[in-house]
């Protein structure tokens, strides 16, 4: 089969066993091997379903600038569209993110703007807000906004949620994904959910993120809000994505166990993916390990892209240990 385009490529990645890091569960665990897709990250998939509805709504003509904030990995989607539709793109993000996810976007001819990581969503230096101001600023723009776009969500309603439940023949019981714009976890989980209620939906969060404590209780607690070095997943705003009414439980992971999981699943797997897989490998374990889920139960956990974002951190061995995730 020849295809019109690399995007087109997008989706159908495929779900592995883990043989050797689940140890003695009895339950069976996979992954869905998103970084398999052509911009080797799960945002592909709504990268594309966002500019296809912007388009068929006359928000962005030929020629114009798509602008968005992002930890990297929706940038790289959004970039391949770009490549591939004749748009131009700027893009924001935070100076915590890694140099190699800022030289990638640059590569496919984007403009980057790196914000400072610890200063309030509405602060008008926050990545939020610079994306914002300049597509208000530039003619023929458009701002996708991933975290309240609901494009985002519907993405994986109609591509991951169905992929998984084709892939495990409906056996599946319990899903795993870590919590960012809350666009994958929620859409999947709509999906899995109307197929098998019954299903469990497992989120990841990380250490110093929002989500666990609005979720178990409901309030926006801003001093739950502290640094964190796992790129991806955990957020200082609740976005319109994420529907916590589809999700059973989350699970907080901290920066050193799910870099160090990262690591573990290059090494033990052979999988090279980022940290926030790590984190959802971590939470997924620690959930199964307490949950105890029979040999019957069939968990797929999303690993949303690759470690060739993250060479000169997670599997560089000084920035690990200056950090103190390195074991002497």
């Amino acid at each position: 089969m020849i295809y019109n385009s690399i995007i087109d490529t997008i989706g159908n990645t495929p779900i592995v066993r883990l043989n050797r890091i689940p140890g003695n569960l009895e339950a069976e665990i996979t992954v869905k091997v998103e970084f398999l897709n052509p911009g080797q990250s799960v945002k592909d998939r709504i990268a594309v379903k966002m500019i296809d509805d912007a388009e068929k709504k006359g928000l962005i003509k030929p020629g114009g600038t798509i602008i968005e904030g992002t930890s990297g990995n929706t940038g790289m989607g959004l970039a391949l569209v770009a490549a591939v539709r004749g748009y131009k793109c700027i893009f924001t993000t935070t100076d915590k993110q890694s140099m190699e996810k800022v030289d990638l976007l640059r590569a496919l001819g984007a403009t980057v703007e790196i914000c400072p990581t610890n200063v309030e969503p509405d602060d008008p230096r926050s990545y939020y807000s610079v994306a914002k101001r300049l597509s208000e600023e530039i003619p023929n723009s458009y701002y996708p906004n991933q975290y309240d776009n609901l494009s985002n969500t519907q993405a994986h309603y109609e591509t991951t949620g169905p992929e998984i439940w084709e892939q495990t023949g409906g056996r599946i019981t319990h899903y795993v994904c870590g919590m960012g714009t809350g666009g994958t976890i929620s859409g999947t989980a709509r999906y899995l959910k109307e197929k098998n209620p019954e299903i469990k939906v497992i989120g990841v969060d990380s250490v110093g993120s929002v989500f666990k404590k609005y979720f178990e209780t409901g309030e926006f607690d801003k001093n739950e809000i502290k640094p964190y070095l796992t790129e991806g997943i955990g957020e200082d705003i609740i976005p319109e994505n994420v529907d916590f009414n589809v999700i059973d439980e989350v699970v907080q992971v901290n920066d050193k166990n799910a870099l160090q999981m990262t690591r573990r699943l290059a090494k033990e797997e052979g999988l090279f993916v980022g940290g926030s897989c790590g984190a959802a490998v971590y939470g997924a374990l620690e959930y199964a390990g307490t949950a105890k889920p029979g040999k019957d139960a069939l968990m797929v956990i999303i690993l949303p892209d690759s470690g060739t974002r993250y060479v000169s951190k997670i599997y560089n061995d000084e920035w690990m240990r200056k950090h103190n995730f390195l074991e002497s």
